[in-house]
This record gives structure tokens, C-alpha cells and sequence, in this order.
């Protein structure tokens, strides 16, 4: 039940960010990872409930993803009060940590106005549901996969005061 709750959280938080960022043809965020990476999401975000913080068009001609994310952030900071939580260069890859955009998003959700539409829920759910995939993320996918299975099994042999350790040393050894 809790998976199917926060299926519909992100398809709610989904719609949100798809109806405010509308209105800007360099946008189109179909997910919480790829749709990120270069900068103009959070910024259109932004701009859409406060087209008065900054000049959309100065911010969309910057050429590099590290920048406009950093705009972006700094903006959030200083006007909504949204501590920066994500590094620019931790989001400009091909595929920054879902966890992490959900959870920025969310903060920006908590503070900007936050009407949804029906129609926009509807457009989320019609969404192609996989994306295509690299060779070079499928592989990741494979390893993160292996991986998890290992650490399943580390962690049953394991009292189960220390299998937390252990995984997060593992998390953090093999940089998953």
C-alpha cells in the first residue's frame, strides 16, 4: 500500500511541475532524474510562480547545466527560504539521484502554489512508462541490482544490529 501511495505522490508532484512549467518549450520533465540535469526545470519552476526573482531568458541562454542549476538553487534559497540540499554537480549527470530531486522537489511543492488540474494528472499518467535505456545505464542497473542482491545476503547473515553498518559501508565502498 505504502508503494501505491507514493506512486500517486509522484504522479501528483509530476503534474504539478508539468502544468507550472507549461509555458516553457525548453521543458519537458517526464521523470525525477534525466528531465533534471540541465538546469531548466528547477528554474522554470521557479520562474513560473516568480517570474519576478529572475530574467527567464539570461538564465535559459547559459550554456552550462552547472550554472543554471546553481541559479536555481541560490534562488530557492534566498527568496523561498529552501535550503540547498543538491550539489549542481550532483545533478548535472545523466542521472541524478531520484530520491534526492523528489525530495528538493518536494520542498519547492511545500512553498509555491500548488494547484493541480485533473487534465494535468491525466497527461502524467499517459506518460510512456519506460524510457529508453543506455547500454551504460543498464549496466548500472545490473551492477546496482547485483549489488542490492549481495547485500540482502550479507545482511541476513548478520545480527540485525549491525547489518546497517555493513550496508552503509558497502554503500559507501562501492559508491552506489
Amino acid at each position: 500500500m505504502a508503494g501505491l501511495q507514493q506512486t500517486n505522490s509522484e504522479k501528483i508532484l509530476l503534474s504539478w511541475v508539468r502544468q507550472s512549467t507549461r509555458n516553457y518549450p525548453q521543458v519537458n520533465v517526464i521523470n525525477f532524474t534525466s528531465s533534471w540535469s540541465d538546469g531548466l526545470a528547477f528554474n522554470a519552476l521557479l520562474h513560473s510562480h516568480r517570474p519576478d526573482l529572475f530574467d527567464w531568458n539570461a538564465v535559459a541562454s547559459q550554456h552550462s547545466p552547472v550554472q543554471r542549476l546553481d541559479h536555481a538553487f541560490n534562488i530557492a534559497r534566498q527568496h523561498l527560504g529552501i535550503e540547498k540540499l543538491l550539489d549542481p554537480e550532483d545533478v548535472a549527470t545523466a542521472c541524478p539521484d531520484k530520491k534526492s530531486i523528489l525530495m528538493y522537489v518536494t520542498s519547492l511543492f511545500q512553498v509555491l502554489p500548488q494547484q493541480v488540474t485533473m487534465e494535468a494528472i491525466r497527461e502524467v499518467e499517459m506518460l510512456p512508462r519506460h524510457s529508453k535505456v543506455t547500454r551504460e545505464e543498464h549496466i548500472q542497473v545490473h551492477h546496482q541490482q547485483r549489488f542490492s542482491q549481495e547485500v540482502s545476503y550479507f545482511t541476513f547473515l548478520l545480527p540485525s544490529c549491525c547489518s546497517k553498518v555493513v550496508v552503509v559501508y558497502l554503500l559507501c565502498k562501492f559508491d552506489v
